[in-house]
């Protein structure tokens, strides 16, 4: 599924969308390049989820849990990790295979430790239609029946 994004709020309102029907257990993969929204979107999800409280990129902490939601989210930035054996020492186990919902940012670095059921979310810049311009781009995983529409 793609939709089109052209403002900063409608970004938030597809992760929004997903973020009311995501289903316990869901890893979401976010990709894109640096200032392409992809925090954006996750504050979406937090608030579809019914967290209210301030959400911003773990990237020094490579996690962040918010838990006062209908499920817990683990927002994962690890643009940082080397190598995807420093997962292990965070315990990512855990929260990948847990009953929350982990969202993981530059997940391409740690693909080997994806599961295949995970959902992707691309989202990409094309100035020809504006600055603010998004596409944004939805592959629901195996496991899960969620959609945006």
């Amino acid at each position: 599924m793609t939709v089109e994004s052209f403002s900063a709020e409608e970004t938030f309102r597809y992760g929004q969308l997903l973020g009311e029907k995501v289903p316990a257990g869901s890893v979401i993969c976010l990709d894109g390049d640096l200032g392409v929204g992809k925090t954006v979107f996750v504050k979406g999800v937090a608030r579809g989820l019914g967290i209210t409280e301030p959400v911003s990129s773990p990237t020094f902490t490579i996690v962040q849990e918010y838990r006062e939601g209908r499920i817990p989210l683990y927002h994962f930035d690890v643009y940082r990790i080397d190598d995807p054996d420093e997962m292990y020492e965070i315990g990512y186990e855990e929260y990948f295979f847990g009953d929350g919902v982990c969202l993981v940012e530059w997940a391409d670095r740690i693909r080997e430790l994806i599961p295949a059921e995970a959902t992707r979310v691309r989202i990409e810049k094309d100035l020809d239609k504006g600055l603010s311009y998004r596409r944004i781009t939805i592959e629901f995983g195996g496991n899960s029946e969620t959609s945006c529409d």
